[in-house]
């Protein structure tokens, strides 16, 4: 029988198939025959297939070996030292600006590493960097020297959303953990822009007014939410949570396409039609900002209902746009456009978050989150660097300007969600601790 077997195996294909049916005509139901039949044509389906980028369940361990990796990266090029510099009276060594909106992400994204996984190092960085930078501005503050004189500018004297929404709700995440007990005065600068100072439109959306007058950027959903859902959480006043949900229902009725499940990077008062483009970060910045939002809104806030039909509706409209590596196009909905890392880190944290929280099925979104997870430790390179990350972008209504945007590994954008990606999706695995597998490993 064995040698019948091979002799079977190596006849053209036609002969194989005719020979197998007469052996099943012949054999006894469950006889040999079909069982050796059956052996030749499942034979391909236990092909391992060739998978771009690492497939399954990670461990642990291996999400932190990334983490760490970048998180290395990341202290080492942010030195907190005062040096001279021309024009202005000292700056920051460091390479990447401290006081940025991008910083702000990289702090909560080292702040919640350093909760979830335990390793202080994390927890020490947003003490000493965030630590340092408050300290400054409220040094400086107090000796009133010019705010563009000094390293802290955008601390001192913010002018818009970029320099207050992000920083604002790490440095309040960070008081509220007690890892920067000092900086309330610096708080409330930044709220008081968000809140009193920031253009509006009619009905209380936040707006700007360059460089198109009364235009809505979607980024300014997460530079302006969760610093007001985290002001609300801190003082307990209900104003912050009311004015985050507003943000985001009048954000989304102007910008959300049902349709795709997708936002619309810009919109401009007047404009007719409003041009579609699904730019990936933006879409990453509006859903960050909602489960932040959620994470703290009173169970019993009017609004939340529909701030979780949101989310439920934006999470299935980018579930069907990731691509096969797992990464996200930086156009969402043009697959010859690029992929895009900050993007897709932002997806994995803020869809592995809503799971966590029980806002979304795990059964569905938990692949998509680790999927994308694993698509995301393919682009941190040897140096704990991450690659290909869209550098800043502004709005555009053609496709030529998303399509051509430089990607770059200074482009800051990428490390605080690669870190808040990590810490979510090991909080993730923890929950299936051994199983049920079917979970998170792909079939």
């Amino acid at each position: 029988m064995p040698h019948r077997a091979i002799y079977i195996a190596m006849l053209p294909l036609t002969v194989v198939l005719a020979s197998a049916a007469q052996a099943q005509l012949a054999a006894p139901s469950g006889g040999m025959h079909r069982d050796a039949v059956t052996d030749v044509a499942d034979a391909p389906t236990r092909l391992k297939p060739a998978y771009p980028v690492p497939y399954g369940r990670p461990s642990e361990a291996a999400v932190k070996a990334v983490m760490d990796r970048v998180f290395d990266y990341v202290e080492r090029e942010t030195s907190t030292a005062l040096v001279d510099a021309a024009g202005k009276e000292r700056q920051f060594r460091s390479a990447y600006r401290l006081t940025s909106y991008e910083w702000g992400v990289t702090y909560s994204g080292a702040l919640l590493s350093g909760d979830v996984t335990g390793d202080t190092r994390y927890t020490r960085y947003v003490a000493d960097r965030l630590g340092t930078v408050v300290d400054t501005a409220a040094r400086y503050r107090k000796q009133k020297v010019a705010a563009e004189r000094t390293p802290v500018r955008q601390m001192l004297a913010p002018d818009r959303l970029d320099d207050t929404g992000a920083m604002a709700a790490a440095l309040i995440k960070a008081q509220r953990a007690g890892v920067v007990p000092q900086g309330r005065g610096q708080i409330d600068v930044y709220l008081d822009w968000i809140a009193n100072r920031q253009f509006r439109l009619f009905d209380g959306t936040l707006a700007r007014q360059v460089p198109m007058p009364s235009s809505l950027w979607l980024d300014d959903l997460y530079m302006s939410v969760p610093a007001l859902a985290q002001m609300g959480a801190l003082t307990g006043e209900r104003r912050y949570f009311d004015d985050g949900v507003r943000q985001i229902l009048q954000f989304s009725q102007r910008m959300f396409v049902k349709e795709q499940g997708l936002y619309r990077h810009g919109w401009v008062d007047g404009m007719d039609p409003h041009p579609s483009f699904f730019w990936g970060r933006a879409n990453g910045w509006a859903i960050m900002a909602t489960v932040e939002l959620l994470d703290v809104l009173p169970a019993d806030h009017p609004g939340r209902p529909a701030i979780l039909e949101l989310l439920r509706a934006h999470a299935a409209g980018l579930a069907r746009r990731q691509s096969g590596t797992g990464l996200w196009h930086q156009l969402l909905d043009r697959p010859d456009s690029y992929l895009e890392t900050s993007a897709t880190a932002m997806y994995a944290f803020a869809l592995a978050r809503a799971v966590n929280r029980g806002w979304l099925d795990r059964r569905v979104y938990s692949p998509v989150a680790v999927l994308a997870w694993n698509a995301v430790t393919t682009k941190v390179n040897a140096a704990g660097e991450v690659e290909d990350v869209c550098v800043g972008t502004g709005m555009g209504f053609e496709p030529a300007f998303y399509y051509y945007r430089p990607r770059h590994v200074r482009a800051a954008h990428g490390y605080g969600p690669v870190l808040l990606a990590g810490a979510e999706v090991i909080a993730l695995l923890r929950k299936d601790p051994a199983g049920p597998r079917e979970n998170l490993v792909f079939r």
